[in-house]
């Protein structure tokens, strides 16, 4: 079990190499094999309407933490939670249990925003933050969702919806497949050259969807392939061709952002891809009135 989690320690320090540095190192040794304490008390309801009772002792849990601070739906991402799943349902018949702790700033704006999306899956409504009393969980939210064993220890930390990776490596470890630290890729790399990486709106009215395109040029000698493109909120979506480009030619990626709320927004998009120093992060900032 000890080697265990040594090969997951060694793979996400790989995973998050970009931003590898001693303070998520530290986050990683902290965290794995750590026994996640819940509350005495909690109630699991559906839209906020009907208390379910929500047994939780399947082998596997994957328990993500939102708090109050920042844009709700930008947290929440209920649209890419519920294809998530879904897909892990049809994959693992239903093994693996879902926990949702919610601490709101606006618990009403947190039921509107589960209607809205028809998210019907249970969630907890923790108004006096307990869990995260309990655990002290980091203040990085992409260290704020785990997957855990029956006895609620951390197997991996790291937010699925966020990076195809650990989305890759939870379904690894839940179907009991070899985890190994990857040392490098068999797929060439090749290298890009964006237009630019950060595009600012300006003001416009709330209600007018604003879109903007940002080029990506292969200037390597490989095809460069487009694995996943993640948005740090649901507000904004991302098309793009999903065909290999080829060396010398263009990618236009189709940034689209609808605003949830008035005020000012700085939003993201991360391309993971074969290139160079993938992932590459994309911004879009703005003013909606």
């Amino acid at each position: 079990m000890r080697l265990f989690y040594g090969l997951i320690f060694l793979l996400f320090l790989f995973l998050f190499s970009c931003q590898r540095t001693g303070k998520v190192e530290l986050i990683l040794q902290k965290w794995q094999g750590k026994e996640i304490l819940f509350p005495d008390s909690m109630v699991f309801t559906i839209r906020g309407n009907d208390t379910v009772d929500f047994l939780f002792s399947n082998e596997y849990k994957i328990l993500s933490y939102i708090d109050s601070t920042g844009c709700t739906s930008c947290k929440l991402r209920l649209g890419d939670w519920k294809e998530y799943i879904s897909e892990m349902d049809s994959l693992l018949s239903d093994s693996v249990k879902f926990l949702f702790f919610f601490f709101p700033k606006d618990g009403m704006e947190i039921y509107q925003t589960l209607r809205i999306n028809r998210f019907g899956y249970p969630i907890c409504m923790d108004c006096n933050d307990e869990l995260n009393r309990l655990n002290h969980f980091p203040s990085d939210e992409r260290f704020q969702t785990f997957l855990l064993d029956k006895d609620n220890r951390v197997l991996a930390v790291g937010n699925p919806i966020h990076n195809p990776k650990i989305k890759e490596l939870y379904l690894k470890i839940i179907r009991g497949e070899t985890v190994q630290k990857e040392t490098g890729t068999s797929e060439p790399l090749t290298s890009i050259q964006a237009d630019r990486t950060s595009a600012d709106l300006d003001s416009f009215a709330r209600s007018e969807e604003q879109k903007v395109v940002f080029n990506l040029k292969n200037t390597g000698r490989h095809l460069l392939v487009v694995h996943d493109v993640t948005t740090s909120c649901g507000c904004i979506t991302v098309d793009y061709p999903k065909e290999p480009v080829r060396p010398g030619d263009v990618l236009p990626l189709t940034v689209t952002y609808r605003a949830d709320e008035a005020g000012y927004f700085s939003k993201t998009a991360t391309v993971h891809c074969n290139a160079e120093g993938a992932p590459f992060v994309l911004n879009v900032k703005g003013f909606a009135e």
